[in-house]
């Protein structure tokens, strides 16, 4: 199967470490979930803010190692290390016919990798 054209736009985004380019990928009812958060956040304005953070704070050392679709579905298998801690997990997407994300999961471990993903984030998020 090629590379699902959302999948293609996020990894761009990631790459870049631009989100300038969520505007176009995200459905306006897109939901986001992670460990990192607490419950869904729901709608385009949340989501935007919690993947751009995510970029500022994985992107430098983002890789993605496996990849898996299925019919507007992908499963995204990534590495990064935050002040020295190895963070390993997945990104789901799922997209609409129009190929705008309508949920993003995030799942990562070990335990130490999302704590410090947590710290990051609402440093990021927050100040």
């Amino acid at each position: 199967m090629d590379l699902p054209a959302p999948v293609a736009a996020w990894h761009a985004i990631a790459e870049s470490r631009d989100p300038a380019g969520l505007a176009d990928l995200l459905a306006d009812d897109v939901v986001f979930r992670s460990p990192a958060v607490h419950g869904d956040q729901a709608g385009k304005e949340l989501t935007t803010a919690y993947l751009s953070a995510a970029v500022v704070v994985l992107g430098p050392s983002l890789v993605y190692k496996r990849q898996w679709y299925a019919e507007r579905n992908a499963v995204l298998e990534f590495e990064a290390e935050l002040d020295g801690l190895a963070v390993h997990g997945i990104d789901m997407l799922q997209w609409d016919d129009a190929g705008r994300l309508v949920e993003f999961i995030v799942m990562v471990r070990p335990i130490r990798g999302l704590e410090k993903l947590i710290e990051k984030m609402a440093a990021q998020l927050f100040g």
